[in-house]
């Protein structure tokens, strides 16, 4: 007989513990948690996805379809919703996009099994059947590459893919957006692609005007003007300083005795001194431009603007990380002048007016690396728009983008999308089950069957008819493409978010250009299944009893209103 925890025993836990074991209050309760975290991130899946408007708990407003924001700003408490959500997170970690993928995915395999397991299947049967299918989507996927990107500097190429990355969250602008983000990531590639960095194509978003007048720079753009009467600077060199740039306080407080006007204005004087010492040797080194973490005191922006140093103040410590990578300079802990290495380089600064915001533009002029070998070209988007919860979304969409384009720097292969894939792998694994003999062919045929819920998914959200237009995709996969029969047949078909019928609503992925990452897909299918499986042989829950003394009621009404 198997060895269980008991339930009711007093001796075995502290008081106040809950245990939950069976099918009913364990299994199945976690699925209809997991199947409510996939309720609220479904209707913003896909080119036509809804916004969500979540106030967290700082009281900051999102409105956005993007799934990892919105499972972010959740906080979901419910331990086998947390397991999504880490999957979906990890997902974003790794390919930078296809989170909502993962929760979508993962909660229908959950759904599939508690069918199984109501029919009276083992979860460990079920989990062996899911463990196959998925090895086999990982292999079927590999043979329906379509496309591959052979040159990452090639905008065109990268454009293919960053459109269909940005469509879901900013459908109708996917081409410019697109284009917008593959001339950045092009513009800052370096020579091996193994080595782009995402951290170097920034975002500045400056309010008004529209979405179309958006721009990209090369070089860094900053949201604030230098404090110095200096505005610009050619053939610049830098000294970044993370330290404040003023008269250094003493630790202790003391007390000085001046017993006369000419001892007052003989201590001012040694300040001065001090501070002029250490400007003349900053600009004796070939400095003409001050970067700064921290404050820059009056005494040393009046010595900086007598020798004509430009400065600009970064609040950020990462801002200032960045201009020490664009720049090739060493930030300073200390004040005083840097060495010839110390020292940064860049070929123009200047102040330029977008809208009614002054920025300031630290740019190279050429592509020439012989004076910045240490340089990283660095290239900021620079986004315009009506509110700031729009532009954070757009910036949201161009981060996706750019992450997607990091995929492709391991993986460059290309699948269909617009679910063409989904339901290529739909058939391949339901022959698959066809072909197994033993109990596992339950639960791969139901694996087989959880792909179908991107296209019925993406038809809801359409306002299309999704069991008629399912149903015509799966007839269109079963065909092949010598068929005599006309229409559209075979492995790339996939659904037209812009038919207004379902009689029109299918469309050849790869002839429409609506290609996605290879890596992408296999990363969510793993991530998904992972989740799915680990949530599903949880056949116990218990719970400790939590922290802290007890809770005061909130209903209880007035202290005097009891007898």
């Amino acid at each position: 007989m198997a060895l269980r925890v008991p339930s009711g025993s007093n001796n075995l836990f502290k008081e106040g513990y809950k245990t939950l074991q069976g099918l009913e209050e364990s299994v199945i309760r976690n699925i209809q948690a997991t199947k409510e975290m996939s309720e609220i991130t479904r209707t913003s899946f896909g080119p036509y996805g809804r916004n969500k408007m979540v106030v967290n708990r700082l009281d900051k407003l999102f409105v956005t379809s993007d799934a990892a924001t919105i499972i972010q700003e959740l906080e979901v408490v419910h331990p086998a919703a947390k397991l999504l959500v880490m999957a979906s997170q990890q997902q974003e970690a790794e390919a930078g996009d296809g989170t909502n993928y993962v929760v979508i995915f993962a909660s229908e395999l959950l759904q599939k099994a508690e069918y199984l397991l109501r029919m009276g299947l083992h979860p460990s049967e079920i989990a062996q059947g899911y463990e196959l299918a998925l090895e086999k989507s990982i292999k079927f996927l590999e043979d329906l590459v379509v496309d591959q990107v052979t040159d990452l500097k090639d905008a065109a190429q990268i454009a293919k893919v960053t459109k269909t990355s940005i469509a879901p969250k900013e459908f109708g602008y996917q081409d410019f957006l697109g284009d917008l983000v593959a001339e950045a990531i092009v513009s800052s590639m370096p020579s091996n692609p193994q080595n782009f960095n995402v951290d170097n194509i920034r975002v500045v978003k400056i309010l008004g005007g529209n979405l179309m007048q958006s721009t990209v720079v090369p070089g860094m753009v900053f949201p604030r003007e230098p404090e110095s009467n200096i505005k610009s600077m050619t053939n610049a060199k830098v000294a970044v300083f993370s330290c404040p740039f003023d008269i250094g306080q003493t630790e202790t407080k003391g007390t000085v005795l001046l017993k006369s006007a000419k001892e007052i204005l003989d201590y001012t004087k040694g300040e001065e001194k001090q501070m002029e010492a250490i400007v003349t040797e900053i600009v004796n080194a070939g400095v003409n431009v001050v970067a700064c973490g921290s404050t820059v005191g009056d005494l040393a922006m009046h010595y900086l603007n007598q020798n004509n140093v430009l400065v600009i103040k970064f609040p950020s410590k990462f801002e200032l990380r960045r201009v020490c990578r664009l720049t090739g300079a060493n930030a300073l802990a200390r004040l005083g002048a840097p060495s010839k290495e110390e020292v940064g380089s860049i070929d123009k600064i200047f102040v330029e007016e977008i809208g009614s915001d002054r920025v300031t533009v630290f740019r190279n002029l050429d592509d020439d690396e012989s004076h910045t070998i240490s340089n990283a070209q660095v290239t900021t988007i620079v986004l315009r728009g009506a509110t700031q919860n729009y532009l954070d979304d757009v910036e949201r969409a161009i981060d996706d983008g750019v992450n997607v384009v990091k995929a492709l720097t391991k993986d460059s292969r290309l699948v269909a999308g617009a679910t063409a894939a989904e339901m290529e792998l739909n058939k391949l694994i339901s022959n698959y089950a066809d072909s197994n003999s033993s109990t596992n062919q339950y639960a791969i045929r139901k694996f087989a069957e959880s792909f179908e819920v991107f296209s019925r998914t993406i038809s809801d959200n359409c306002g299309l008819d999704s069991t008629d237009l399912v149903t015509r995709l799966v007839a269109a996969h079963h065909k092949v493409k010598s068929d005599a029969d006309s229409g559209l047949n075979g492995p790339n078909v996939g659904i037209n978010v812009e038919s207004e019928s379902s009689d029109t609503g299918l469309i050849d992925a790869v002839e429409a250009g609506i290609l996605e990452p290879l890596a992408v897909k296999q990363w969510a299918i793993r991530y998904a299944t992972e989740a799915a499986l680990t949530i599903l042989q949880v056949d116990q829950i218990i719970m400790a009893k939590k922290a802290g003394g007890p809770k005061v009621p909130t209903n209880r009404g007035n202290w005097d209103d009891q007898d």
